[in-house]
């Protein structure tokens, strides 16, 4: 099966990786340039506007994580544990180390200047790609899953549903350490642009939202809801959410499910502003551009049945409205 009849607002990109896609991410500066990682062993940058692959790098291992530093240089990590760095221009790459298992997330944080890398080794990395080296690692209380920046504040989701929230500038301490609201294992975080808390989602068709501010006026704002469950025949089946990507202008944010949809929320006000057609499989990962008119949806099969027929890999372009993406 090939990728679904195309919408008028989508586009199909070309030269979609032939494995599961595990991250897509914009570019922090253009709308143009599309990062993508794959268990195919590929990273790929497309130019979104022309739909074509600028660059297609072949690593040993499945590519778990990746993300841009600037408009020419991306990053990425997986299961051959290094963290390795890529030049745009020159199409060079370079090693900038490794962790002693693979590396599931990463972030790179432009107020200082540095790379961040959670692992399935229980620590936090940092490495200033200017040097090429680690330049900081920090022990988490279980396997990194999923992590997210909020200026210099990080939040990390680990194995046994535990959260910590570190400070960049100082990571002696760690800042707060949480317990996720969810019964089930965390898949996904993501910090509101606002910088006010993060958005937490679980294996179990639930997200939660969440605040940094621990006076208890606010924690009791706090909230979480179901949602990526699907009603048939009088039988509610319940799926993971695998994917959450935040529209910087406006806070609100898009969920993606294994049951092959995209709901957009507004956190603030506990709606659901709207759901997209349904999609061939389920959503792996998630990214709106910088100014908020693209979100990327990278469409994966990811094996919650065991080895099936299924349908192709794809990574869809939808031009977002705001009737879509803004508060009502």
């Amino acid at each position: 099966m090939g990728p679904s009849k195309e919408q008028a607002n989508e586009t199909c990109l070309k030269n979609a990786p032939t494995d599961t896609i595990s991250s897509v991410k914009f570019s922090p500066t253009s709308s143009n340039f599309l990062l993508a990682g794959s268990w195919d062993g590929t990273v790929r940058l497309y130019d979104v506007a022309n739909n074509i692959q600028r660059h297609c790098y072949n690593e040993e291992g499945a590519i778990l994580d990746c993300c841009f530093s600037d408009q020419t240089h991306g990053f990425s990590g997986g299961l051959q544990n290094s963290v390795k760095c890529y030049d745009f221009n020159t199409s060079e790459v370079h090693v900038l180390g490794y962790h002693t298992a693979p590396i599931k997330c990463m972030e790179y944080c432009p107020d200082v200047g540095l790379l961040i890398t959670g692992s399935w080794d229980q620590t936090v990395k940092m490495w200033d790609p200017r040097e090429k080296k680690c330049v900081g690692t920090h022990e988490q209380s279980e396997r990194v899953y999923t992590m997210s920046l909020s200026d210099e504040r990080l939040v990390v989701g680990t194995a046994g549903r535990k959260i910590m929230v570190w400070d960049l500038r100082n990571m002696s301490i760690v800042q707060q350490r949480r317990e996720s609201s969810l019964k089930f294992q965390t898949r996904c975080i993501r910090t509101f642009p606002n910088k006010q808390g993060y958005v937490l989602s679980s294996i179990e068709g639930r997200v939660a939202v969440e605040y940094f501010d621990p006076s208890q006026e606010i924690q009791k704002k706090k909230y979480a809801f179901k949602c990526h469950r699907v009603k048939t025949e009088g039988i509610e089946y319940i799926y993971p959410v695998n994917a959450i990507s935040f529209h910087k202008g406006y806070n609100t944010f898009a969920t993606g499910g294994s049951d092959g949809f995209v709901n957009v929320w507004d956190g603030f006000n506990k709606k659901r502003l709207c759901q997209f057609h349904r999609y061939p499989t389920s959503i792996s990962s998630l990214s709106f551009s910088s100014d908020g008119s693209l979100l990327a949806i990278a469409v994966s099969y990811l094996n919650e049945e065991g080895e099936k027929e299924h349908p192709e890999d794809a990574i869809y372009i939808r031009q977002v409205s705001d009737a879509e993406t803004k508060p009502k």
